[in-house]
């Protein structure tokens, strides 16, 4: 995220955020699934992926569109590695747009600002480390899993680079299920001397966390603190979605109204990422189980620019953000729905229903 919230989501306040999650949850198909958002949400993922899947040859084809049953659908992580997919260097300029159009039918205009911002970070680490065939904008790639062309079984997509792991899944009649999320940024704060100096990818949500520690006191805080040290990386990581089962930190029940909203600007900065009715059934969801039921987390300094990490977690919203590696400028920061992992909700819910 940029300093600078050019969006319209940052200017409205928590309440109306939360009104208008109310309003969308009332319209989605299975609210009690959580990510199940309203059709049109599926119909233009399925119109998008076939419209880039047409612009594809055979063999790009035979890369970019596995069986919905390959093992690296939920294989993501967020190391520079070859992935499954098209890349976007292995891409026309038209066959990238297509794809951008795609991320669209899942994005935000802010949280496609973010994901090219972070294609930004890349090439600013190519050029500090010296290796820029290894840190490679074009290295980011698109998969899809099973056929958007049916109208009945489930399909599912990745993009996915260093450092930016997306992933949707469409059951049909069902609804649509994102998570996980991961976004990172090293340098996370771009340094001086260089083009892109003091842009900072995550730096709203560091902020608003900082922001937030701050204004605890006393046992309140000490409530919070998991400890002196950060955690050196975020727990959650790939085939770990389900490790943090404790939740810890202080509840929201023991802070005032303007640390409440403190956590709910948190939790809308990540939502806010997704379009806005993925993003308003998340947060219905989190209202029905009730937002006292979340808690916050802090470990490590309370100052800027020293390794810290800090947590929102409850039954239905699990974000981890971790600044440690490279000084406490490198952030690893990760968004689960604990219920609706890869969409296992709602594919229990459809394999119900089609049996």
């Amino acid at each position: 995220m940029h300093d600078h919230d050019h969006s319209h989501d940052g200017h409205h306040s928590r309440r109306a955020f939360l009104g208008s999650a109310a309003a969308a949850g009332a319209s989605a198909t299975l609210p009690d699934l959580g990510w199940a958002a309203v059709p049109q949400v599926g119909d233009d993922m399925a119109k998008t992926a076939r419209a880039w899947l047409a612009r594809l040859d055979t063999r790009q084809r035979s890369q970019a569109q596995l069986e919905w049953t390959n093992r690296r659908r939920e294989d993501w992580h967020y190391v520079p590695r070859g992935r499954a997919g098209l890349a976007f260097r292995d891409m026309t300029p038209e066959q990238v747009a297509a794809a951008w159009d795609m991320l669209g039918s899942l994005l935000s205009p802010r949280g496609i600002d973010q994901v090219r911002g972070q294609l930004k970070i890349e090439a600013v680490l190519g050029e500090l480390s010296g290796s820029l065939s290894f840190r490679d904008p074009g290295n980011y790639a698109l998969v899809l899993f099973g056929d958007p062309a049916g109208t009945d079984a489930p399909w599912a997509w990745r993009f996915e680079g260093h450092h930016l792991s997306l992933s949707a899944m469409v059951a049909p009649g069902h609804g649509v299920a994102i998570t996980p999320v991961f976004f990172g940024a090293n340098p996370a704060h771009v340094p001086a001397r260089h083009q892109h100096a003091g842009f900072r990818l995550l730096g709203e949500e560091e902020t608003a966390a900082f922001g937030l520690i701050r204004s605890l006191e006393g046992a309140v805080r000490s409530e919070a603190l998991l400890g002196d040290r950060s955690l050196g990386d975020i727990v959650s990581g790939p085939g770990r979605e389900l490790a943090l089962q404790r939740v810890e930190g202080v509840p929201l029940t023991r802070l005032n109204e303007a640390q409440r909203d403190g956590v709910m600007r948190i939790l809308q900065l990540y939502a806010g990422t997704m379009r806005e009715e993925i993003a308003a059934a998340q947060l219905a969801k989190l209202r029905e189980t009730g937002i006292d039921a979340l808690h916050f987390a802090w470990a490590g300094s309370q100052a800027p620019g020293r390794p810290h990490y800090f947590r929102v977690h409850g039954p239905t919203a699990l974000i981890e953000y971790d600044n440690t590696q490279d000084g406490a400028n490198h952030v690893h920061s990760v968004w689960i729905d604990p219920q609706g992992v890869f969409g296992r909700d709602l594919l229990k819910a459809h394999y119900r229903g089609a049996h």
